[in-house]
């Protein structure tokens, strides 16, 4: 089971070496890089190259970890009891089984995306620790231990708005997905945009990487937001003799799929002025 990439997703040597050795020590791949850097993306994307049902858990901050592997809803059960509802004498109907339970009983291999692990409280990562590492736990209500018979392929991402466990660290296969170079970001343009002239590319591309070397930029365009921004100049049929503004210009065109901000807004809108300045 070898994952090569797909025709949709450009994915580096590296990182291919990365997902496979995770596949071969059946340990979770920890992926961390940029927002908008295909990290999310990248568990799909494994799940469809290798034929596989794809399980998402999406983090946010008020998951726990407790979610992941069942909920027991002790509220409908009381409420069922006092309606005098059947149902109550069967503890497995107020049970709701989560993504871990989900992915550990599936009939065939899959994969299991938690995404943005670092949303969540601190403790959460440490809260999975046992779980993922033997693949199984214990439902107290039932008395029962899920186990998975399949070990699925675990993904992880995090975008370092925390520090995760060295203890939880210690159980993962880590890789740090680099920003794109100008060819690789090219290619990845070509894959969701076939056929697009490649002088309007270039164009974007080289004033793109510009707006991210500005010194003071409080949140660098992601690839993502490449992607929206060239999308809009293709609809717009901009010129790519006219994209690339000088200095002049206040703001580059269509700014509002880059800049996500006011500061970044202002900063370039000083910039320009400055540069007017300079011109007189």
């Amino acid at each position: 089971m070898q994952f090569q990439g797909t025709a949709d997703y450009i994915a580096d040597k590296d990182l291919m070496v990365a997902v496979n050795a995770a596949i071969r020590l059946e340990r979770p791949l920890l992926v961390k890089g940029e927002p908008g850097t295909g990290k999310t993306e990248l568990a799909r994307q494994i799940a469809a190259a290798l034929g596989l049902d794809l399980i998402e858990w999406n983090v946010k901050s008020t998951t726990k970890a407790q979610q992941g592997l069942y909920e027991y809803d002790a509220v409908s059960r009381l409420r069922d009891s006092q309606l005098g509802d059947i149902r109550v004498h069967d503890v497995r109907n107020y049970i709701r089984q989560g993504k871990l339970w989900q992915a550990f009983t599936s009939p065939a291999k899959c994969v299991l995306l938690i995404d943005e692990i670092d949303k969540a409280d601190i403790e959460f990562p440490n809260d999975l620790l046992q779980e993922l590492d033997r693949m199984e736990f214990h439902v107290y209500e039932t008395g029962e231990t899920i186990q998975a018979a399949i070990r699925p392929i675990v993904i992880i991402t995090s975008n370092n708005e925390k520090e995760l466990p060295d203890a939880f660290l210690r159980r993962c296969f880590f890789h740090y997905i680099r920003f794109p170079d100008m060819e690789t970001l090219k290619r990845i343009v070509e894959v969701h945009y076939p056929g697009i002239k490649q002088a309007l590319v270039h164009a974007a591309l080289t004033q793109f990487f510009e707006i991210r070397d500005v010194p003071g930029l409080k949140k660098k365009p992601s690839t993502s937001e490449a992607l929206d921004w060239i999308r809009l100049l293709v609809a717009d049929d901009i010129d790519p003799e006219t994209l690339r503004a000088d200095a002049k210009n206040a703001l580059p065109k269509l700014h509002g799929a880059l800049l996500k901000n006011e500061q970044d807004v202002h900063l370039f809108e000083r910039l320009a002025f400055m540069a007017r300045g300079q011109g007189k």
